[in-house]
């Protein structure tokens, strides 16, 4: 058998693994090499080529371990980047996954891969275009825990062990008293037990002793507490999770396989996009858009040491919370608001009840109703978020309902029909529903959806990411990367094959 010197002469020069190549030799790999112990043979692949097999795997549809081994033995492109060296097994793979990519390692050099487009002039941090979408984790779809219920299970234990407590106090008080813990007194049941010289007992015709059926279930109710304790450590403010992979979090799902709306254990996804570059990832157990924004910008400017001129959001973004923090980092806020498709609709607009139709008078800070009636300030509050943000609300309560005509048509309240408004949010919300308005930004609107929810798109039909193959928040997290670095060098392949390199933003056909 006879084999050319060098095998990448066969490979065409408008292979993206030759893209992979230039991008990643640039990359610094310290963090990488630090967590291992022992530097490796010369014979066998080193953790930059590892990674680099990886990335590559990723790119081709080569998911698993054992993919990337078979890919490594047959396929000249990633033995263009072996360069001879022993193929690794599909062990060795999962080992550098599962332990030197963990922590902040895989982050870093997906983060030093958006410098290096920023470098070659494809990032210019300028517009950051943001969505997020649910992914189905690695866990077994029945294996629910929900935190109401657990609650209300742990409720009924401590009143029955309160009540067994008290029983234990009647009926053994040589050995017990009223202010004895559980363990205490199991503690207790146990020792007297084996003072009596009780023989416990177990099996079909044996009778078990008073003093033996005590102490048992002592001991069940402790386990149960256990078990209950353990259940509420793991929510950390969540509703639920699964018993397969506690860091999922059940949510709905727009791919359901089930067609009925059931919910399935996964993590929320939320990248951020800048010239069809994913340039900045999160993985959240937080099912709600609105407070997944700032962890997301957060994590981005510890990676890049930057922060981008403006952020355009979809509706389930908005929040005061996010408005102001947008504010005070300086960046420009593009959020559609959430009632903009609503506020289009003739039914809308010809519903003079609506608190948007009102006549308001800043002077007298007063609303009038379709009936002549002013619904007046009578009091300010602070409304406080699930993040624990602090909104200033002031409420207006009208003093003429009672008897009124239109009531059943203005509210259903008992007595005065009241209105809840932040008026911090509303001057947030007037102001970037006029820039997502303006001819810039119905021009970013429309990049949102081709960038951000593109991406996703490549990401879901391309590249057949339907569901995490690995479990565990970390995990999880290091997987997506993968994907999304393997993403990256695809897109560049295909802007510098379709000479566009360079252009940031899609604009309107106008011919």
């Amino acid at each position: 058998m006879v084999m050319p010197l060098n095998i990448g002469m066969r490979i065409p020069a408008t292979e993206p693994v030759r893209v992979l190549m230039e991008v990643t030799e640039r990359l610094d790999y310290g963090k990488l090499r630090r967590t291992y112990q022992r530097p490796a043979r010369k014979d066998v692949a080193t953790a930059k080529q590892l990674f680099q097999l990886t990335v590559l795997g990723f790119l081709h549809g080569q998911y698993s371990t054992r993919a990337l081994e078979s890919a490594c033995r047959y396929d000249i492109r990633f033995q263009y980047i072996l360069s001879g060296k022993h193929v690794p097994d599909h062990t060795r793979f999962a080992r550098f996954i599962q332990q030197h990519l963990q922590g902040d390692v895989a982050e870093d050099l997906f983060y030093q891969i958006v410098l290096c487009l920023h470098d070659m002039g494809e990032i210019g941090y300028e517009h950051l275009f943001a969505d997020g979408t649910k992914a189905e984790a690695n866990a077994n779809r029945y294996s629910f825990v929900w935190e109401k219920s657990v609650s209300k299970q742990q409720a009924k234990l401590l009143s029955k062990v309160a009540a067994f407590q008290a029983e234990m106090v009647r009926t053994f008080p040589q050995c017990t008293s009223a202010n004895q813990s559980l363990e205490q007194l199991l503690a207790a049941l146990a020792a007297e037990a084996a003072r009596q010289g009780v023989v416990f007992v177990q099996g079909k015709g044996k009778r078990k002793t008073s003093l033996q059926r005590a102490v048992e279930t002592a001991r069940s109710y402790q386990q149960k507490l256990l078990k209950y304790k353990g259940y509420q450590d793991t929510f950390q403010g969540r509703k639920s999770f699964s018993k397969t992979d506690k860091d999922a979090t059940f949510m709905r799902m727009k791919e359901d396989h089930m067609q009925g709306g059931q919910l399935k254990p996964g993590y929320n996804l939320v990248l951020g996009v800048e010239a069809e570059y994913i340039v900045g990832a999160l993985v959240s157990s937080e099912r709600s858009d609105s407070l997944t924004l700032l962890p997301l910008l957060a994590r981005m400017e510890a990676g890049l040491k930057r922060r981008h001129r403006a952020v355009v959001l979809d509706a389930g973004f908005e929040s005061e919370e996010n408005y102001a923090a947008l504010l005070d980092r300086g960046q420009e806020a593009y959020i559609k608001p959430k009632n903009y498709e609503k506020t289009k609709e003739r039914a809308f607009r010809k519903n003079a009840f609506l608190r948007e139709n009102m006549p308001y008078d800043p002077e007298s800070d007063a609303y009038t109703c379709p009936a002549g009636k002013q619904l007046t300030a009578q009091y300010e509050t602070n409304r406080k978020s699930k993040s624990g943000f602090l909104s200033r609300v002031t409420v207006y309560v009208c003093d003429g309902c009672v008897g009124c005509p239109q009531k059943s048509l203005c509210t259903r309240a008992k007595e005065n029909r009241s209105l809840h408004v932040s008026k911090r949010f509303d001057a947030f919300r007037r102001a970037s529903l006029a820039r997502i308005t303006s001819p810039h930004g119905i021009v970013l609107r429309m990049n949102r959806s081709i960038q951000s929810e593109g991406a996703f798109g490549v990401l879901k039909e391309d590249y057949g990411f339907r569901r995490f193959l690995r479990r565990g928040a970390g995990n999880v997290f290091t997987e997506l990367l993968l994907y999304l670095m393997a993403f990256n060098v695809s897109k560049l392949h295909a802007k510098s094959t379709q000479k566009r390199c360079g252009v940031f933003l899609h604009l309107p056909d106008t011919g």
